[in-house]
């Protein structure tokens, strides 16, 4: 099945009030929002690679942004491979 083909007129578009009211949750446990003070070691290229790209930004910010983006992508993929899955054992029964 190619994604054109899958009907999702059915599912109400999520608003930005239910994502503001939103609980996020890891392992089922909600997480407060904010940010939490960490002290870790990361590799000297890694540093100099963020702080480049970070042009006027802060080079921090840029690597939380990374880090969240590649959560979200791998989560995304995730839901999208059960979906399918589940999809294709119902098309087949």
């Amino acid at each position: 099945m190619q994604d054109k083909e899958i009907d999702l007129s059915d599912i109400p578009e999520v608003t930005e009030d239910q994502m503001e009211r939103a609980v996020l949750r890891f392992g089922g446990k909600p997480v407060s929002k904010g940010k939490v003070r960490v002290t870790m070691l990361l590799d000297a290229e890694t540093i100099a690679y963020f702080k480049t790209q970070a042009g006027g930004r802060g080079y921090q910010t840029l690597i939380n942004e990374t880090l969240k983006a590649s959560i979200r992508e791998r989560d995304l993929e995730t839901v999208l491979c059960r979906v399918i899955r589940e999809e294709l054992r119902a098309a087949v029964a």
